[in-house]
């Protein structure tokens, strides 16, 4: 139906706004950009990124973005804007970087894992509130935000509980990594 051409490099993460009206893509290439679904035209692009992009999110609103990268931030931007509203810092696999990102269904918090974990941010103020020590290459909130699914790349799935960071339930292990998983609408 359409095609989205405009990187000199491999696409490592999409992900389309809430209202299903953009694309947003991350790349190797060190670039991120928003797309118009109806058109395939690249309408912005946000600039500032030092290192390969490897995981991006919307917000549930539509407002802001999140982009995950291979020197280990997180950057949140305004959507509208495409300007950098600030960086986040504490992840240590200089390896692999930030492998995925994601906002809790409120808006108010981020999820970001690497290799070693997953780390829960309070958006409005930058700060860590606490991390999931799970190898956890990919992590995804529950529809309620009352939980963190991850999946870390020894095939391993856990079920956290926010409140508490406790593990509540693994699941039997894949025999490869787990590069995305989400929890279902219900």
């Amino acid at each position: 139906i359409r095609a989205f051409i405009g990187h000199s490099s491999w696409i490592s993460s999409i992900a389309l706004s809430p209202d299903g009206k953009y694309v947003l893509s991350g790349s190797q290439d060190v670039t991120l950009n928003l797309w118009d679904i109806a058109t395939a035209q690249k309408i912005k692009q946000f600039t500032g990124h030092k290192s390969m992009i490897k995981s991006v999110a919307f917000s549930p609103d539509g407002k802001y973005v999140l982009s995950g990268h291979l020197d280990t931030t997180l950057k949140l931007w305004d959507a509208e804007t495409s300007k950098e509203i600030r960086t986040f810092t504490g992840h240590t696999d200089l390896l692999n970087g930030v492998t995925s990102v994601s906002f809790s269904p409120d808006g108010k918090y981020a999820l970001s894992g690497d290799f070693k974990g997953i780390k829960l941010w309070d958006i409005s103020t930058g700060q860590e509130i606490r991390t999931f020590l799970s190898g956890g290459f990919s992590a995804s909130f529950s529809p309620d935000g009352r939980y963190v699914l991850s999946g870390s790349v020894d095939g391993k799935i856990t079920i956290w509980d926010i409140s508490t960071g406790k593990e509540i339930r693994t699941f039997p292990e894949f025999s490869g990594w787990l590069k995305s998983l989400t929890f279902s609408p219900n």
